[in-house]
């Protein structure tokens, strides 16, 4: 069990990453290899995945380098996810690569008596090996994240969404209130299930929330709890994703291409808009509204979350894309 101490000043500071972390990714779609649990989640990702690494040579590395290193346990070291990680990829990987070398040992003798380390591993204070690190979680996004990078931006930014309305409604306390069945919020402490027993005192640091697509069941934080605070959280995944269709086009007319209800459905969720929104909006019946986003969802164009008692309607890439190219501006989010 972890529990997370919040004060006040807590409270106040406590947000959501505004975008997803290529790097928190990276490493929870690493324990995603090694498990089933929640496969059905991503079966068509691990297929797909599986088979680019084969092709790119690169199974070899996942096996020997990759996996060892973030293993699905206890601890993995922290200096694999840099804050700098929210500026992008390159951000993270310069930081990982200017960590200070005595650092990279403390981690990694962490991880050797936790759950063991791989015999190189204490190598990777020197500089040449942990540019061949970097350049095999580069090589690895490339072939395991990129190539989803839309649908994974698409549920991150629903669930922000999601978490502004719940502050809107109730406060930062109704956001952590309803973060998922793995947490539980009961003032001033957030308990979720964990690997190990740990309290985590913000102590006035606040708590930097970050929605992750590939974290799977309990949260994941840092070991060393004098860095800045954070929490991965896992989103919480449909039972049978929709897939994306191909090319709808970039300047029919949206009434023409969905009809004139949908296209003004599209419209209204621009800056999300909840079943009954969109019913009010349109005139239509509640039950009409949700049929209509459902058309939209199976689509590719929408994505639906479950807030309180009611469903949130957010764009995907997809559908912002084309609700831009038929207005000539982005859509407000």
């Amino acid at each position: 069990m972890l529990r997370i101490h919040f004060t006040d000043a807590d409270l106040a500071r406590t947000r959501i990453a505004s975008a997803p972390d290529p790097l928190w990714e990276i490493c929870a779609s690493l324990h995603r290899m090694q498990t089933r649990h929640g496969r059905w989640a991503y079966a068509d990702w691990y297929r797909g995945t599986r088979a680019r690494l084969h092709d790119a040579g690169l199974v070899r590395t996942l096996r020997t380098m990759l996996l060892p290193l973030i293993p699905r346990a206890a601890y993995f070291p922290d200096f694999l996810t840099p804050p700098e990680a929210v500026d992008g990829l390159d951000a993270g990987l310069e930081a990982v690569l200017a960590t200070p070398e005595q650092r990279v040992r403390d981690e990694i003798g962490i991880l050797d008596r936790t759950c063991g380390a791989p015999a190189w591993a204490p190598r990777l204070a020197e500089p040449d090996l942990r540019r061949d690190l970097v350049h095999a979680l580069r090589r690895y996004h490339d072939l395991a994240i990129a190539p989803h990078r839309d649908a994974v931006r698409a549920r991150i930014e629903a669930e922000r969404s999601v978490r502004a309305r719940a502050v809107l409604d109730g406060g930062t306390e109704a956001l952590l209130g309803d973060l998922g069945p793995d947490l539980r919020w009961r003032r001033p402490v957030l308990h979720t299930r964990y690997p190990e027993d740990r309290d985590l005192y913000l102590n006035g640091r606040g708590l930097l929330l970050v929605p992750s697509y590939f974290c799977w069941g309990n949260p994941v934080t840092f070991g060393d709890t004098a860095l800045e605070p954070v929490l991965i959280y896992s989103l919480r995944h449909e039972p049978h994703p929709s897939t994306l269709p191909g090319d709808l086009g970039s300047g029919a007319s949206l009434a023409a291409l969905l009809g004139r209800t949908r296209a003004a459905v599209l419209r209204t969720t621009a800056v999300g808009a909840t079943t009954g929104e969109i019913a009010r909006a349109l005139g239509v019946s509640a039950s009409s509204a949700s049929q209509h986003a459902a058309s939209l969802r199976d689509a590719g164009l929408l994505v639906s979350h479950r807030h309180t008692h009611s469903v949130l309607h957010t764009l995907t890439p997809l559908g912002a894309a084309l609700l831009r190219a038929n207005t000539g501006a982005t859509p407000a989010r």
